[in-house]
């Protein structure tokens, strides 16, 4: 029986542009992601989504996007496969569930909302254990502050066993981390 690639969720802003370098981050993360054998799969639309599937069309790789009519926008032309639903909410459930690992670019509000839903779902034992990677250092602030706060008081929390978000350096140190992960055997 064939085996299906793994799917990885990318989650960033809209608002770069092809001339930023946080587009050229993820073009390569896409471009990364895709050797690994990876299919991509982000919010679909512009900025660090447009840049990601760029990058992993470029590389040859395959590309899906989960769109929301909510936003009335449609999915950006690196696209393969855009599945369409209602709501931003639906639209975030959507992408959590189909990833098998996950990278946090750097973002605003939303993308802070995607990757604090699946660190606490992860967290919580919700889903099963799936890596999930910070790429570059934009978000460290926030993710010590949140590990200060929950290790300073007596928990269950998960993450005093072993972290469960990865800084990743760059878009190939994010890949190859995410190809490790997910090469082995699977944990809960």
């Amino acid at each position: 029986m064939k085996s299906h690639p793994a799917i990885v969720t990318v989650f960033g802003s809209s608002r770069p542009r092809s001339d930023d370098p946080h587009y050229a981050e993820a073009q390569a993360l896409g471009a990364a992601l895709a050797a690994q054998g990876f299919v991509v799969c982000s919010g679909g639309y512009g900025g660090v989504m447009e840049a990601v599937s760029r990058g992993a069309k470029e590389a040859g790789g395959r590309t899906l996007a989960v769109t929301a009519k909510f936003f009335r926008a449609r999915a950006n032309q690196w696209v393969d496969e855009e599945i369409r639903v209602k709501t931003w909410q639906e639209r975030l459930f959507e992408l959590i569930e189909r990833g098998r690992g996950y990278v946090a670019c750097r973002g605003g509000t939303g993308t802070l909302v995607e990757l604090a839903v699946v660190w606490e779902m992860l967290n919580k034992g919700a889903m099963a254990r799936r890596p999930l990677v910070a790429l570059g250092d934009f978000w460290q602030p926030v993710i010590a502050r949140v590990r200060e706060a929950e290790l300073a008081h007596e928990s269950r929390w998960s993450e005093r066993r072993e972290p469960m978000v990865y800084a990743a350096s760059s878009a190939a140190d994010a890949a190859n981390y995410l190809a490790e992960r997910l090469a082995e055997k699977p944990r809960v």
